[in-house]
């Protein structure tokens, strides 16, 4: 499949052949059964499989629209949506939507939230209300994404990675991963925290301050934070993440997040 893809790519008149867009089709098939992945992990890195994005940009331009009618609803697109989450082991309580080629392993649940295509949450993961797991991103086992939180996708640039929360994190409610930040294994986000690929991530649990950007290093505990920054128009205070602490080994990997922030006296 690969050989097709990366040739249909190329050369986009080959679409109107149905050897590649079979193909296209076989990809996103293998996605939405967790065979294939967007991005998978190569030891302690993870390596992003770009023909595959490449397969769901096509997948884009091959669909064509139709209207769903679910009355009182109406909807119009071309994109499929999940079915058979009996068969999957998938709890989906009304008004989830997953759209198909996004693959969610068994025992995951699915509050009234939304997982775009390509998207991978992996077996016993909460996606509770009104959380949102973009195009790509790739999600771990038993992690809980609380109320509201959002999950960026990273369809472009192809070679860029899409965000990658790891095993057994817990992330508050309404924090935001974006650009491809990494949320290593067991670290905890307080509520309202915003990572992005620019934003600081600072550990200010020891002596002095140690500053990162773009991962989370595992089992940490990090809140909102903010440091004074100079413009031409004077100093104003920019936010941060700010590293308190790590998860302590009593802690149990199901703990909820004031039960983790507690162990350092924050109330988020």
């Amino acid at each position: 499949m690969q050989d097709l893809i990366t040739t249909a790519w190329a050369n986009r008149e080959l679409l109107k052949d149905s050897k590649y867009t079979d193909a296209i089709h076989e990809v996103i098939a293998a996605l939405d059964k967790g065979e294939l992945r967007v991005a998978e992990p190569d030891g302690r890195k993870w390596k992003v499989n770009e023909w595959v994005k490449q397969a769901i940009l096509m997948y884009f331009g091959i669909q064509k629209m139709q209207t769903w009618d679910v009355p009182p609803f109406e909807f119009y697109d071309k994109m499929l949506l999940k079915k058979n989450y009996k068969d999957i082991g998938v709890r989906a309580v009304p008004h989830a939507v997953a759209r198909y080629g996004a693959y969610l392993a068994p025992n995951v649940v699915l509050m009234p939230s939304y997982v775009n295509i390509g998207a991978y949450v992996g077996e016993g993961t909460m996606v509770d209300t009104w959380a949102t797991v973009g195009s790509c991103a790739q999600v771990g086992k038993n992690v809980h994404l609380s109320g509201g939180v959002g999950i960026g996708g990273v369809l472009e640039p192809l070679q860029a990675s899409p965000v990658i929360i790891e095993d057994g994190c817990f992330l508050g409610s309404r924090s935001i991963v974006v650009e491809g930040v990494i949320v290593e294994k067991e670290a905890v986000l307080g509520a309202n925290v915003v990572l992005t690929q620019s934003t600081k991530i600072i550990d200010v649990s020891g002596s002095i301050p140690i500053e990162g950007k773009g991962r989370v290093p595992a089992r940490s505990v990090v809140i909102p934070g903010s440091y004074a920054k100079k413009f031409p128009a004077g100093e104003y205070h920019v936010n941060c993440a700010l590293i308190i602490g790590k998860r302590k080994a009593s802690t149990d990997l199901k703990t909820s997040l004031n039960d983790a922030l507690r162990d350092f006296k924050i109330s988020v």
